[in-house]
């Protein structure tokens, strides 16, 4: 998503006064983030795609958030590096529209793939019995279009439409609009729309699903260890599926303390920054912004942690065992579910 411009009326706007050594200290930082973030997820990307262990509903949703996540890396990030660095866009007014327009799909549709995901885990963990009848193949495919459908109607036609200037036209034109600037402007509005649709609803969904899948897990774990000190035989029995259970409740808590604190400063600075007058400096929005960029460049960093089969189809890719014969038929891990 895009930061504001310089207030400046009817002018050019101010390109970056920032010394040389500044400015390349912070292409370097930039550079590095996007290369992780790209390197990150098509590692993901590649994993899920050629070994066929891994071709299980749950892991095709990931593969799609990976998928959002490198074209977030690769199509809007470079863009906004030169514009966050210059201060100034220098690629002309209609690949503003549409790099806008990208910016806040692709980042809205990492975020519903995250609430998809959480749903994924809370059937996983809370209804095994009912898991392969609720998340089947035509279940995911209904989650990715979903991911990519809405964020895509909602990011182009609210920009294509101007829809974000709605009630508050003459404040833009006279006081933020300048020439050379890139930015996505809110009226009080469309800001709360954009807040509802991109963040606070997908951003609640995970948070119940997640309270409710710790609760539900530790309370499983607390009977499991008062049956097996009654019963031993059942330790060996169940002691594998309700550590599978924990580890699926804390993931998804990692993955979601990532979500807040990558995206809540930019989603709260760009509600409020309408009922505070645009008062809020570029600099900082810039910042805010790369920080929600970050949930991105993280995500495949959390699955190289708590999952062992990212980790072992790594190895035979940095190795090139992947162009061996049936290298897509090697075993990953004990059971097909991550």
């Amino acid at each position: 998503m895009m930061s504001s411009c310089q207030n400046i009326i009817n002018t050019s706007c101010v390109k970056s006064s920032w010394s040389n050594d500044v400015r390349v200290s912070l292409y370097s930082l930039m550079v590095l983030i996007i290369l992780i973030t790209l390197i990150g997820n098509m590692i993901v990307i590649i994993s899920i795609s050629h070994f066929k262990q891994l071709h299980t509903p749950t892991n095709w949703l990931i593969h799609s958030m990976s998928t959002v996540d490198f074209l977030l890396g690769s199509l809007v990030m470079p863009y906004s590096m030169v514009r966050t660095v210059e201060h100034y866009w220098h690629f002309g007014e209609i690949f503003c529209k549409i790099h806008t327009s990208t910016d806040i799909m692709l980042s809205s549709a990492s975020i519903f793939h995250l609430s998809f995901i959480s749903i994924d885990r809370y059937y996983a963990v809370c209804e095994p019995l009912r898991y392969k009848t609720k998340i089947n193949m035509l279940a995911i495919f209904v989650m990715v279009f979903v991911s990519w459908s809405v964020p895509a109607i909602f990011a182009f036609g609210l920009i294509f439409l101007e829809l974000n200037f709605k009630g508050a036209e003459e404040i833009y034109y006279k006081h933020i609009h300048c020439r050379g600037c890139c930015s996505v402007f809110f009226s009080k509005i469309s800001g709360i729309l954009a807040f509802m649709t991109s963040f606070y609803i997908p951003g609640s969904i995970m948070w119940c699903i997640y309270y409710r899948i710790y609760f539900i897990a530790k309370g499983q774990a607390r009977s499991i260890n008062d049956t097996n000190q009654l019963q031993p035989r059942l330790e060996e029995e169940t002691g594998n599926s309700r550590s599978k259970d924990m580890k699926a409740a804390k993931t998804l808590g990692i993955v979601m303390g990532v979500f807040l604190i990558c995206w809540c400063p930019f989603f709260f600075c760009m509600v409020l920054d309408p009922f505070l007058g645009y008062t809020i400096p570029p600099a900082l929005n810039d910042t805010l912004i790369w920080f929600g960029y970050l949930n991105s460049t993280f995500n495949p960093m959390v699955y190289a942690f708590f999952y062992s089969w990212f980790r072992k189809a790594l190895k035979m890719i940095l190795s090139g065992k992947i162009f061996q014969k049936n290298s897509s038929r090697c075993i990953l891990l004990l059971e097909s579910s991550p």
